[in-house]
């Protein structure tokens, strides 16, 4: 009754169009009070606790770094640098929109900051260079999704701090994933220019002026080298690394480029408050959620179904995919990432699937829901800044995500894809 309860209640708030922060909290709230077993003086306890994590304040600072370094110009150049490298191929502009969200998410860590820094930009090239605009809109909200898989990941560090692993393994094991996502975009962009026409720049960039758009993008192709190699060199934790990112985005923006006014570092810092907010609410009842499932012991029982159904991994995992995938069409990627992890990583893990490897499957499956409606959060913001319907977005991205879900079963049934660089490091 207790279950029945917690999720009848939530579905109704979602359906009500409540937003999934407050709906998570109200659901939590409902059935603790039904159940008697605690104090309702738990749930603000718990909106406290949950959210007092070190690790857990990574999460603003790479959210301000992202916006920082959009806002300062680092974008652009790493655009020109795709043009200038990838401009005269067929399908040149795609191919560049894909690359350069490959490298901002080295960046920004965040899937919607990626299509709205690159989107703002390429759409409207690619639509005076006659692409279809709801081609494009689905084809960078697809690749802005690579912004939670390429490390440093936002997603990455929740999951990270859910399942009690860390952080520098899971953004190791994002590496290959991202960059097999983002070849087998670029193959599909490819094939899909050939078919419609869509040709490259008739420009070609002496090796004199390749170098020059290069040199301009140092800064850019620099931060991930600093944020990165200092987590994995051990000089930083995640969580420092994210605030020398703050510090980085802002000394170059302000200072270097000198795009960032005080009026431009306003903005960022006030958007970027907001997104953080929002994102520590939704940890905040996601978290009590999770704990109301397991004081109902929920997870186990669950858990307890599935191996007793089937003890087959490959079928287990094949299950979890689809449940997952079906979840990211509904759910924001925060809250499912919370509220799953509890419930499936028992179940995984009884059947010798590493943690690390498990966290990868779920981001890349989330990763995969960002673009696919009714809750596509890529499609939207791409939508929104390339001016089409969400309906023509969804169509431009069919072939993109049978893409993505092809390099999935990869991911998933292929465990070195993830965790071989862990290996090299020695971790």
């Amino acid at each position: 009754m207790i279950s029945l309860l917690l999720f009848g209640s939530f579905l109704a708030l979602l359906i009500l169009s409540v937003p999934i922060a407050i709906s998570l909290g109200l659901a939590s709230a409902v059935a603790l009070i039904y159940s008697g077993k605690v104090s309702s003086s738990y749930i603000a306890q718990g909106l406290v606790t949950s959210i007092d994590s070190f690790p857990l304040m990574a999460v603003p600072f790479f959210i301000l770094a992202g916006d920082l370094m959009g806002q300062g110009g680092l974008s652009r150049r790493l655009l020109n640098v795709g043009n200038v490298l990838f401009g005269r191929y067929t399908g040149g502009l795609a191919i560049i929109a894909i690359v350069t969200c490959m490298f901002f998410a080295a960046i920004s860590g965040s899937g919607p900051a990626t299509v709205a820094a690159i989107g703002g930009i390429m759409l409207p090239a690619m639509a005076q260079q006659g692409y279809d605009k709801g081609y494009s809109v689905g084809l960078i909200a697809a690749a802005g999704s690579i912004g939670i898989i390429i490390p440093p990941s936002i997603p990455m560090i929740i999951y990270a701090v859910s399942a009690n692993v860390s952080i520098t393994k899971m953004f190791l094991a994002g590496i290959i994933p991202g960059l097999l996502i983002g070849v087998a975009l670029i193959v599909v962009a490819y094939l899909s220019a050939r078919k419609h026409g869509y040709r490259g720049s008739e420009r070609r960039y002496s090796g004199a002026e390749i170098a020059a758009a290069v040199w301009d993008a140092k800064w850019a192709l620099l931060a991930p080298v600093i944020i990165l190699g200092g987590i994995y060199g051990g000089v930083f934790t995640p969580t420092e690394a994210a605030a020398v990112g703050v510090l980085y985005g802002f000394v170059v923006g302000a200072f270097v480029h000198k795009e960032l006014s005080f009026k431009g570092l306003y903005q960022v810092i006030a958007g970027s408050a907001l997104t953080s907010a929002t994102v520590i609410v939704i940890v905040g009842t996601a978290t009590i959620f999770g704990r109301v499932l397991a004081i109902e012991r929920i997870p186990f029982v669950i858990a307890d179904y599935i191996v007793h159904l089937t003890d087959n991994p490959i079928v287990i995992l094949l299950l979890i995919n689809a449940l997952l995938l079906f979840v990211g069409m509904f759910m924001e990627t925060i809250a499912a990432i919370i509220i799953l992890t509890p419930i499936l990583l028992p179940v995984v893990t009884a059947v010798g699937v590493d943690p690390v490897h498990f966290g990868i499957v779920i981001i890349v499956n989330l990763a995969i829901g960002m673009v696919t409606p009714p809750v596509g959060v890529n499609l939207f913001v791409g939508a929104r800044i390339g001016g089409v319907a969400l309906e023509k977005a969804a169509a431009g991205s069919i072939a993109f995500i049978v893409a993505m879900i092809a390099t999935l079963l990869a991911i998933t049934y292929v465990p070195g894809l993830s965790l071989a660089p862990l290996g090299l490091m020695g971790n």
